[in-house]
């Protein structure tokens, strides 16, 4: 890869091998606008087309383009889900056992906030290195370590996309009232992701000027619809399991960090990247997670028929497919960011063939597949509690250890083997609180680890709070020997 330019007045330090685009020196107020020569160093297509466009390989400029609003909108469309609506169940808690509505809209705000700071940071680093955050871990681990977790994403955001594809041919089938043509709205809805991903910062100016602002009035119609109606309040009074239920919220909220330097690294600058993934995946979520407690709660606490809810108002059909057709836009998020993480992997290949290709396979898979088996579903969070440490180690090596003087993302970056030991403790951590029911063997070694260790799992005791202290502060005490070890990268200027 040709060698960064010198980092951006905002103090980021600049990472060798991997180009920043020069834009990242100006303000959101005086950032050259799109289209023009600054701002379009390298693009898919020319200039004089007026249109910009992500690069197609991995080692070009990204174009600077996203300003605070773009941001906004993306995660704000991004932090509204049909699975948001129905997994508000795992905060209420089960039937007979439920929390109070004040517990469980408290767990949703704290969990969110604390989780999509988390989110913020990642981003605030995909703006400063300009790098996808597959590509970031090549500054943390070196390049070939950083293929271990570039593989684990790959899965995650496959098995996520085909879930999505059936979660939007559900949500099409009950507007539609049919329990036919799935198979016309699966290949419907990645036809349409698909063509997302070709054009990404081209999708992302959509759901900024049209889909952001269908998404709110559909969000504040149902608001209004179903609090005229009321909401019963079973747990009234209980806030026992409340610790566990914000833990639940921290987990979906980082669900997207290792996706979200893939976007944010077009962002004109860091503090737009923050904010607007921050403050616009915040609102969202939260609105998202209180609306779909609310119509849980008027379901009798049934998630199956929490749809019923929004299809029992006036006109509910129209607005609730409004959200199916927005839900392409996760869809998109993981096929576009599996195509990110295969860069990592083939850095030349062009990521319209990557993106075509993913969008391709998960489309059969989902023809294929009508259901996930509760097996997969625990893999899935398997492997997200690898990526709760892995950005605890991330975020303090890049601020306080060796990113201070600038990463190495080159393709020969040399493996920094020390970063592995506080990864591989977070992830102990992680597991030794709350074992995922992968398989029988697996429970039982971390179950036998806790009678070993006189260890109780306690209603404090947060997977994903301690799954990312504890290698956060490895990681800090490590400080000393990584930025010795450590090659620096180019110099912040």
């Amino acid at each position: 890869m040709p060698p960064a330019s010198p980092s951006s007045s905002s103090g980021a330090p600049a990472s060798k091998g991997f180009p920043e685009s020069s834009t990242t020196v100006h303000s959101d107020a005086t950032a050259p606008a799109p289209g023009s020569k600054a701002a379009t160093a390298v693009l898919d297509r020319p200039e004089h087309e007026g249109r910009v466009e992500a690069p197609l390989v991995l080692d070009t400029e990204p174009p600077r383009t996203l300003r605070f609003r773009d941001h906004f909108a993306l995660w704000m469309n991004l932090g509204v889900s049909l699975i948001g609506f129905t997994t508000a169940a795992t905060v209420l808690g089960a039937q007979g056992s439920e929390l109070s509505l004040a517990a469980a809209v408290t767990a949703i705000v704290a969990g969110t906030v604390v989780g999509t700071a988390m989110l913020g940071v990642a981003a605030l680093i995909g703006a400063r290195t300009g790098a996808p955050a597959m590509a970031n871990l090549r500054g943390l681990f070196g390049t070939r370590l950083s293929y271990v977790p570039t593989v684990l994403n790959i899965v995650q955001c496959i098995g996520w996309g085909v879930y999505e594809l059936l979660v939007i041919a559900m949500g099409a089938q009950t507007v539609a009232h049919t329990e036919g043509y799935r198979w016309v709205f699966v290949v419907l809805a990645g036809a349409v992701t698909t063509a997302l991903t070709i054009w990404p910062l081209g999708a992302i100016a959509v759901l900024r000027r049209f889909v952001a602002g269908a998404v709110a009035v559909a969000m504040v119609y149902f608001t209004v619809q179903l609090g005229r109606q009321g909401v019963p309040d079973p747990g009234a009074g209980n806030w026992h399991g409340f610790l566990k239920a914000t833990d639940a919220m921290i987990a979906v909220s980082i669900s997207f960090v290792p996706l979200a330097a893939d976007y944010t690294r077009h962002s004109r600058t860091p503090r737009a990247a923050f904010w607007g993934s921050f403050s616009g995946y915040t609102l969202a979520q939260v609105w998202c997670y209180v609306l779909g407690l609310f119509a849980l709660l008027q379901s009798d606490g049934d998630a199956t028929k929490i749809f019923d809810s929004f299809l029992g108002v006036w006109a509910g059909w129209f607005f609730l497919l409004v959200l199916v057709l927005r839900e392409t836009d996760q869809s998109f998020a993981n096929v576009y960011s599996t195509a990110m993480s295969v860069h990592n992997l083939l850095p030349k290949v062009d990521r319209r063939v990557l993106t075509g290709g993913t969008g391709l396979l998960i489309t059969v898979l989902a023809l294929q597949i009508t259901e996930f088996t509760d097996s997969y579903y625990a893999f899935l969070g398997l492997i997200g509690s690898v990526f709760v440490p892995m950005f605890a180690v991330l975020a303090v090596d890049y601020f306080l250890g060796a990113g201070r003087r600038g990463w190495n993302l080159s393709d020969d970056a040399p493996s920094r083997w020390l970063m592995l030991l506080p990864w591989a403790l977070g992830f102990a951590v992680y597991q030794l609180i709350a074992p995922t029911a992968i398989a029988g063997w697996w429970t039982d070694f971390w179950t036998s680890a806790q009678t070993t260790l006189h260890f109780t799992p306690q209603e404090w005791t947060s997977a994903s709070l301690f799954g990312f202290l504890v290698p956060a502060l490895a990681t800090w005490a490590l400080t000393p020997l990584t930025r010795r070890s450590a090659p620096a990268g180019t110099p912040a200027g």
